[in-house]
């Protein structure tokens, strides 16, 4: 009889950086609108709260179609749905940037989100698929090297194109760089096998029997909450940087730019700590979103603390999606692991959202300078559902049986 084959297989690097290329596409898509409020609102004459709702109805559609969608094509080919939300993402852009009104560019946003919602309910699970559960961190941290990418290069040089040649211009080039990926995604990604396969006379478990469901449900809460707080802020961080910060209209895509940059940083930082010491790097992270956010509202008038702390913020807030998303894989069983993906994914998006709706009404109501204090009393909150859910998942674990 011939012994087992243990010979552990490469690391899949080829596959892990096709995923965080399209996450980089992704997320700067969903985001795009956020540095060009200002062109958008003044060409379709509507207020800026109206734009930043363009990021509510994006994320919402997600929130609605990410959990239905991955149910239906539960049975599908992951690759092959990835191509296809894709070619959707392509459309979509391309859609919005022909926007002839409000309402047009609206329906755009909704499509681009169905495609997102199914998007993220595939990707964020692929990585998974890919690595042995020992290497899970790692692959989380390279993929979602994309989503900071996004933040350090699309969503700044989007903004700054916006600003020069136009915001449909950067609507298009979004589309051709999606176009692009989807045939590097066909050529290089590989397939993988989603489905879990049951031993010889095993029953499936329904999921809400699985042991590890509330743990995945309490960490949907905590990213709900923590990031709720942030896009409440985040959205309209350009108009709170020409008024109250006093930065130049032109350098508002030089400071996204530099904001992303940090978040790279907390990239790295949440990669190199979060396998060691994942508690105490998650409660770091968003301490230090509490207490950067707490400079900038207090300090909003002087411009120079506020870019150093617009700095510590981005890269304390950059730590925490793959510190969380790894969190998220490591509790999910692996009979739950897509539909935890599909949590995950619509938790961030309900908080996105909800942060644009939610800000904005802040922003017609209180004026800009209530958004930092809003933000702060969410983080706040969050930072206690971490500390707890730290204890109580310790001690669910320790009872669980072997």
């Amino acid at each position: 009889m011939r012994a087992p084959d243990t010979t552990e297989k490469p690391f899949p690097w080829v596959g892990l950086l096709v995923l965080s290329a399209l996450i980089f596409s992704s997320v700067t898509s969903e985001f795009l609108p956020t540095g060009l409020l200002p062109e958008i609102a003044t060409e379709l004459r509507v207020s800026e709260s109206q734009v930043g709702l363009l990021v509510t109805v994006f994320a919402g559609t997600v929130v609605l179609s990410a959990a239905p969608l991955s149910i239906l094509t539960r049975r599908h080919s992951r690759k092959a749905l990835v191509i296809v939300v894709l070619v959707v993402f392509v459309i979509a852009n391309v859609l919005a940037a022909l926007a002839p009104n409000y309402g047009f560019l609206v329906a755009a946003r909704v499509l681009g989100g169905l495609a997102h919602g199914l998007f993220w309910a595939v990707v964020g699970a692929y990585a998974a698929h890919l690595v042995p559960k020992h290497q899970l961190a790692r692959a989380v941290a390279i993929t979602g090297g994309g989503g900071t990418a996004a933040f350090v290069l699309g969503v700044p040089l989007g903004a700054a194109l916006g600003h020069a040649l136009g915001w449909r211009l950067a609507f298009v080039v979004i589309a051709a760089v999606i176009l692009v990926l989807t045939v590097v995604a066909a050529r290089l990604l590989p397939p993988v096998q989603h489905r879990e396969v049951l031993a010889t006379g095993e029953i499936a478990l329904p999921m809400r029997e699985d042991r590890t469901v509330p743990g995945v449900i309490l960490i949907g809460a905590i990213i709900i909450v923590v990031a709720l707080g942030h896009n409440l802020l985040y959205t309209y961080i350009a108009p709170f940087l020409l008024s109250p910060v006093g930065v130049d209209g032109g350098s508002v895509a030089l400071v996204l730019f530099v904001y992303g940059i940090a978040g790279a940083g907390g990239l790295v930082f949440s990669g190199t700590l979060g396998d060691r010491f994942p508690n105490g790097t998650l409660v770091a992270a968003v301490t230090g979103v509490a207490v950067m956010v707490l400079v900038i509202a207090t300090a909003s008038h002087i411009q120079g603390i506020v870019l150093v702390a617009i700095f510590v913020w981005g890269a304390a807030f950059g730590a925490l999606p793959s510190l969380l998303q790894a969190r998220m894989m490591h509790t999910a069983s692996p009979r739950v692991r897509d539909a935890a993906a599909a949590y995950f994914t619509t938790s961030f998006n309900l908080a996105i959202g909800l942060g644009a709706l939610v800000g904005g009404l802040i922003l017609d109501r209180f004026g800009i300078g209530a958004l930092p204090w809003a933000d702060l009393g969410l983080t706040l909150v969050g930072l206690v559902l971490v500390i707890v859910g730290n204890v109580w998942l310790k001690r669910r674990a320790a009872s669980s049986p072997s």
